[in-house]
């Protein structure tokens, strides 16, 4: 399953280096991003993370208006926070930054928003899972649904796409401490137990935080249920909060994966089935999560829950407490 301690450090590091020849020849520098302004939105070299929508993805991020995976590019989860952000500011509907949108970001003064981040002894100790097989059967067997490369490791860690951390370190292992690397600064500071309601809207794909006067504290692109495994509707209350949880797989309860019959209980890990956070609620089975996969948030259906990046829903941990209501509307 996973390879020792001992051992890992030189083999993950031989492995890294040859996957370096695959990697796609793309580069982008902190400065391009940092000091990037609206007039250069559409000045792109090549294809990769376009710089104006890295920067405006952190801006957003900044202001607890998630776009998913910071990633440069121009997709869904990036325009529904843009409409979410152009509501809050009383800016005329829309899912384009414009002029105004960005003035209000501040995207034309922020010169900060990629920074250097030193890889420390920790991070060079980790110790990343060889592969997480899908069969739950199998996972079920491993101490721990780790990260399974550095890459994955502080792409998660920094919201950010695997391929932008490589645009913005090539030729770089992420193996070696002392190594400094440009990472995407966020900065999010959510004020902890502050949520009065949370908002599961189904028809946007969206979870809203709302604080007291309901002012909105957060948002987050999310995958809420499915056609087969519809989320419920109405009103319930959190109940509990779990932090890397491990995941209960109950076929009679929640849903059929492969050819397992059996409960069974899947240690915890990034890579789990419900990410490194649960937030429970008072409908049983059903709960808030993060995901094993970031990407596919708002994308791929879910089995009735609502699940989001793992940074989110740790966000969101840190903004909830029991006894919070949660709707789902549509």
């Amino acid at each position: 399953m996973k390879s020792s301690n001992s051992s890992k450090p030189a083999g993950l590091a031989a492995l890294v280096i040859a996957a370096m020849a695959t990697w796609p020849a793309l580069a982008l520098t902190a400065s391009e991003i940092n000091a990037v302004n609206f007039a250069e939105q559409n000045k792109v070299a090549g294809p990769g993370p376009n710089p104006f929508i890295v920067k405006a993805q952190i801006l957003l991020s900044r202001r607890s208006v998630s776009p998913g995976v910071i990633d440069g590019i121009d997709g869904e989860n990036f325009r529904k926070a843009v409409s979410q952000f152009r509501r809050q500011e009383r800016l005329p509907d829309g899912e384009e930054i414009d002029e105004q949108a960005w003035l209000g970001l501040g995207g034309e003064t922020a010169n900060d928003v990629i920074a250097e981040y030193t890889l420390t002894d920790k991070d060079a100790a980790y110790d990343f899972a060889d592969s997480i097989p899908r069969d739950y059967s199998k996972q079920a067997k491993m101490k721990r649904l780790s990260y399974t490369s550095p890459q994955e490791m502080l792409g998660e860690r920094f919201h950010m796409s695997e391929t932008l951390l490589i645009a913005l370190n090539p030729r770089q292992a992420f193996v070696e401490p002392g190594s400094l690397i440009a990472v995407v600064s966020g900065r999010r500071s959510p004020e902890k137990g502050a949520a009065r309601r949370v908002d599961a809207i189904k028809s946007t794909g969206m979870v809203m935080v709302f604080g007291a006067d309901d002012v909105v504290l957060a948002s987050y692109p999310a995958t809420i249920g499915s056609e087969d495994t519809p989320s419920p509707s109405g009103e319930y209350t959190i109940e509990r909060i779990a932090r890397n949880p491990n995941y209960t797989y109950d076929p009679d309860k929640n849903f059929q994966q492969g050819r397992n019959t059996k409960t069974l209980t899947l240690p915890p890990g990034p890579n789990g089935p419900v990410g490194t956070v649960w937030i429970a609620l008072s409908k049983p089975t059903f709960g808030i999560h993060g995901t094993p996969e970031p990407t596919k948030v708002s994308k791929t259906n879910s089995h009735g829950c609502v699940r989001l990046t793992n940074w989110d829903a740790e966000d969101l941990a840190d903004l909830v407490k029991p006894g919070v209501v949660v709707r789902f509307v549509e």
